[in-house]
């Protein structure tokens, strides 16, 4: 029976939809990240009587026609890139990005990524780094003496160095922009490798045209909503659960048309 098949393509496809749920809920307080969402497609059709074929010597056509599908695959688990709000951290070396745009990395291959995460530190020779070490780029180094620094929402970063009363200028936050943002590619650590689905990156100074602005003291929290995912949650199992009924039935009926022929 193809029934079998049909509903345990329909239980893998949920059981694929809860574990990118979960993904995001367990993600719920990742800075920056950004929800999957699982997108499902029906599978080929067999055609056993088609659509328009002649239903008679008279030039009669059959309206419809009778098509029986084979269940379910995952098509995509395209990415969510909405705002997450901002949350004020009162940390100056933590920068939140307030509209479009992601902050560009270099790698220790050499590599270029991508991250919504402001979480910066210092590094031994006061550069400005990520949570892992990876340096931004441009790369920016604040002196041992520097004071009172700040990051304007152009991504200027300036401070007064040692007993000086005017500030100096110690580097630019540059962001990158993408035709297809969810084209990215997630590669864990809050960073994102360009693809050939998401275009080249187009790098820019925050508040330039089309591009966000950053917000110095601010981190951007996840965009996953609590209550969105565990009703999302809850249809998954649902649906779920009737797909595996769907074989228990398909189960009985097969076990009787067996004691039918005994």
């Amino acid at each position: 029976m193809n029934s079998l098949r049909i509903a345990a393509t329909g239980m893998q496809a949920q059981q694929l939809n809860v574990e990118t749920i979960s993904n995001n809920i367990a993600n719920m307080r990742t800075t920056g990240y950004k929800k999957l969402r699982a997108e499902f497609q029906d599978l080929l059709y067999q055609d056993l009587r088609a659509a328009g074929s002649s239903s008679s010597q008279s030039g009669t056509e059959v309206p419809t026609g009778i098509q029986i599908g084979y269940g379910v695959k995952t098509g995509a688990t395209s990415r969510v890139m909405t705002q997450g709000s901002m949350t004020q951290t009162d940390k100056e070396l933590d920068v939140g990005i307030n509209g479009d745009g992601l902050f560009v990395v270099t790698l220790p291959n050499g590599q270029t990524a991508y991250t919504r995460d402001g979480s910066f530190e210092r590094d031994s020779n006061g550069q400005l780094v990520t949570l892992d070490g990876y340096a931004i780029s441009p790369a920016i180094t604040i002196p041992d003496n520097a004071r009172s620094l700040t990051i304007n929402q152009e991504g200027t970063v300036e401070a007064l160095i040692g007993d000086a009363t005017t500030t100096t200028q110690l580097g630019q936050i540059q962001l990158a922009l993408f035709v297809n943002e969810a084209g990215l590619k997630s590669v864990g650590n809050n960073l994102y490798l360009e693809t050939d689905s998401s275009g080249s990156a187009s790098v820019g100074n925050p508040g330039d045209s089309g591009y966000g602005t950053v917000l110095q003291n601010f981190l951007e929290a996840s965009n996953v909503n609590a209550v969105s995912e565990l009703s999302d949650l809850i249809a998954a199992q649902r649906a779920y659960e009737m797909n595996a009924k769907v074989i228990s039935a398909s189960d009985e009926m097969m076990s009787s048309t067996t004691n039918i022929l005994r």
